[in-house]
């Protein structure tokens, strides 16, 4: 999971941006040890069908829609043949849908087309990237389905992979996402995704700034995934009992 590529991010976006540097070493590595990239809706689709999967498939996701992505990230991409997916926050992105309120420099809907041309997955990650565990129903459906809209208006093909914002989600606005008609929804987790998740709770690893070419190996291969995000995991079950308990008083019980 990663979210801006870029040599100087802004500060709201640079903990969790990685330098156009390390991606592509990055990218390397997965070229290298044999990995296979696909889109988050082959990866659905095969597990509910029971259709094959290449060799050491792996899941190449953005988060947000930063303007590195196009800049830095797309001809790296090219260069290995890599599949990927981007989940935009809509209302972010400037143009006619546009809200405010973006961490740094988003991608224009130009750029979201071109990276859809060159066979990149573009997926929901909700209009304004609230906290959608948060929000009361009528709101839920908006942030949802307004972003569904926008997409298939804006690229002439409606999304069908959805990223929970913050990777916060519950019962609830796991059936939010799969009404706005989303047939696959990608949460955090840091931990590999496998089929028993369901395919509403794909879970994934976080690239950071911070991630070096060692850890990095260790991720792709899946190993000490639990020792590396051992704080990250137990932050977010505390986290999650409060979010829980907030959810309660405003009357959101699943």
């Amino acid at each position: 999971m990663y979210h801006a590529i870029g040599p100087d991010p802004a500060p709201a976006a640079l903990g969790l941006s990685v330098t156009p540097e390390a991606f592509a070493a990055q990218m390397g590595i997965v070229a290298d040890r044999g990995f296979t990239p696909l889109t988050t809706a082959a990866l659905a689709a095969a597990w509910r069908t029971g259709g094959p999967l290449p060799a050491r498939p792996l899941l190449i996701t953005f988060d947000d829609g930063y303007e590195g992505v196009h800049r830095y990230a797309l001809p790296v991409l090219a260069r290995h043949s890599f599949s990927g997916t981007v989940f935009v926050s809509t209302g972010w992105l400037p143009g006619p849908h546009g809200t405010g309120g973006a961490p740094d420099t988003m991608l224009d809907w130009a750029q979201v087309r071109e990276l859809a041309d060159a066979g990149t997955e573009i997926g929901g990650h909700s209009h304004t990237h609230p906290q959608l565990d948060q929000l009361d129903a009528r709101r839920l459906r908006f942030e949802t389905l307004r972003c569904r809209e926008i997409v298939a208006e804006e690229v002439a093909a409606a999304p069908v992979s959805f990223a929970y914002p913050y990777g916060y989600s519950s019962r609830r606005v796991r059936r939010a996402v799969r009404e706005a008609g989303f047939t696959q929804a990608v949460a955090v987790g840091n931990a590999r995704a496998g089929r028993r998740q369901g395919p509403y709770a794909l879970e994934r690893v976080t690239v950071r700034r911070s991630t070096g070419t060692e850890e990095f190996t260790r991720l792709v291969e899946g190993r000490a995934i639990g020792r590396n995000f051992a704080l990250d995991r137990a932050m977010t079950k505390g986290y999650a009992v409060v979010r829980r308990a907030r959810g309660a008083v405003r009357g959101h019980w699943i």
